[in-house]
C-alpha cells in the first residue's frame, strides 16, 4: 500500500492541529498501523481499538448489545456507535470505524468484500458503504483499508 496517502492525511491533521483515533474490525488494526508508519504521526494519532469480536465492540467501544442484536456487527448503526464512542473515549477530533466481511463466505447477509465505514468529526457522522473487488481475504482487508484512507482524505479536504 502506497504511503503517500497516509503521509497526506497525517500532514493535514498536524497542520490543522487535529487528532484521530480508530476502531477497526475487518481491517484489524491496518488503518492505524499504516498511519503509524508516517514519521511524526504521534502528533495526530492518539490510538485505536481492534474490535474484531462483538465482545470487544461492546467492552472497548461501548457498542450496545441491542445494536448488535438488532442490526448486526456489519451495519451502519454499529460503525456509527464505534466511531462516536471511540472519539469520546480517546478524546479525539476525528475517529474512523470500519466493520465488514473479508470472507470467505457471506456473513450477516453481506457479500464478501463489503464493509461499512464511519468517520466521526467531533460529533458529525459520515457513513460509507465500501465493496472490495479483491478475491483473497487479506487482499480484501488491505483494499478496504485503502478505501477508508481515500474517503478520509477526501472528507478532510472538504471540511478543512
Amino acid at each position: 500500500m502506497a504511503n503517500y496517502i497516509q503521509n497526506e492525511i497525517i500532514d493535514l491533521l498536524i497542520k490543522n492541529n487535529l487528532t484521530i483515533s480508530t476502531a477497526e474490525s475487518v481491517t484489524a488494526g491496518m488503518i492505524s498501523s499504516y498511519l503509524a508508519r508516517v514519521p511524526g504521526c504521534s502528533k495526530a494519532l492518539k490510538g485505536g481499538f481492534v474490535v474484531y469480536s462483538n465482545y470487544a465492540k461492546m467492552k472497548l467501544c461501548n457498542v450496545k448489545k441491542s445494536t448488535l442484536e438488532n442490526f448486526g456487527a456489519i451495519s451502519k448503526e454499529c460503525v456509527e456507535e464505534l466511531a462516536l464512542n471511540t472519539n469520546k473515549i480517546l478524546d479525539t477530533d476525528i475517529s474512523i470505524a470500519i466493520s465488514g466481511n473479508a470472507g470467505p463466505v457471506c456473513d450477516e447477509n453481506k457479500p464478501v468484500g463489503f464493509a461499512y465505514l464511519c468517520i466521526c468529526v467531533i460529533d458529525k457522522l459520515y457513513v460509507y458503504e465500501l465493496l472490495s473487488k479483491e478475491k483473497e481475504r487479506n487482499d480484501i482487508r488491505i483494499d478496504l483499508a485503502h478505501m477508508a484512507y481515500e474517503e478520509l482524505l477526501k472528507l478532510l479536504k472538504e471540511i478543512i
